[in-house]
């Protein structure tokens, strides 16, 4: 096995880097998929899911590929863990066998579009391991055991890193790096906040960012922020603090909704590409340490073509 960039991760020296949109969201509204639980990692069982998949990361890369600029490939995994494998039917062997099949079809699509000066990065994707729009109930040693087998299986692969999405509560973040710490996988820590851009548990990204590396070393290789608009978050790093140099990627809504009412919508709500992409503008402005630019519910290549459009003169610095 060789992994590419597990011990020297490009977008920690600089450069763009782009993500794709909201995985889920597209797949379903956009492409009619079935999703049980939410959960996009099921698609990989089938020839034609498989080939589904593949084909919604092609539209980032290309854009990625037009803009010259570098890549981070999230696997679809957000849900494979154990308490959601469970319901969705899969053992302890077959969540494994997803979580490698999901490293394996992004390592096929680096191979075909990785470009000289244009790295792109294979990250583990890992969801909490209650609902991403709850409060979690877990003590950090709980969430250590409990992850640590995702990541795991991470490990063994061609992952280059793992990424924790639509974290509420620092106690599961600090497990999650914990269990990165101790398994040698490069990590980065995003945290999902309410419309007043604090997490659901209450507290602020600056507390639980500063908890996080308190409790970890610092560990984490950076933080980001996910699953929310840019609007519920933009006063929150508005300060010019040090803590700010933290984050380094966002991949945030197309919707201005709270995730109360994203949570009773059977609409979806894809906004307005060419203002989000302002916003994000006006977002690394205020932190230029941000490199990581992708989107979430609601977001498709559209908006992060926006993004491209709106950011990258001005992020974008040689690879």
């Amino acid at each position: 096995m060789t992994t590419n960039y597990r011990h020297n991760l490009p977008q920690l020296k600089g450069g763009a880097f782009l993500t794709d949109g909201g995985m889920e969201t597209t797949l379903i509204f956009h492409e009619g998929a079935d999703l049980p639980h939410f959960a996009s990692f099921v698609l990989l069982a089938t020839q034609e899911g498989r080939q589904q998949t593949a084909a919604y990361y092609r539209r980032y890369l290309e854009i990625a590929a037009r803009h010259g600029s570098g890549f981070i490939l999230d696997t679809p995994t957000w849900r494979a863990n154990a308490d959601w494998g469970a319901k969705l039917g899969y053992s302890t062997e077959a969540l494994r066998a997803a979580n490698d099949d999901a490293i394996e079809l992004l390592t096929e699509l680096r191979a075909h579009y990785q470009r000289p000066g244009a790295p792109i990065v294979i990250s583990g994707t890992i969801g909490p391991r209650g609902d991403g729009y709850k409060a979690g109930r877990m003590t950090a040693d709980e969430a250590e055991a409990y992850h640590a087998e995702q990541i795991e299986s991470f490990a063994g692969t061609d992952a280059d890193m793992v990424t924790a999405f639509t974290l509420t509560n620092v106690d599961e973040a600090i497990g999650i790096a914990r269990a990165a710490k101790r398994l040698a996988m490069p990590c980065a820590i995003s945290f999902t906040v309410e419309t007043d851009g604090k997490l659901i548990t209450g507290g602020t990204l600056k507390q639980a960012i500063e908890a996080v590396d308190a409790a970890t070393g610092n560990y984490p290789h950076y933080y980001m922020i996910n699953c929310a608009h840019p609007s519920h978050f933009a006063e929150a790093v508005d300060s010019g603090e040090d803590w700010l140099k933290r984050i380094g990627g966002i991949r945030a809504n197309a919707s201005m909704m709270s995730h109360a009412e994203l949570d009773e919508c059977e609409t979806l709500d894809d906004g307005d590409p060419a203002d989000l992409g302002r916003r994000y503008r006006e977002l690394t402005r205020q932190m230029p340490h941000v490199r990581v630019l992708g989107g979430c519910c609601g977001t498709d290549h559209r908006h992060i073509a926006a993004i491209c459009e709106a950011c990258l003169p001005e992020t974008k610095l040689s690879a």
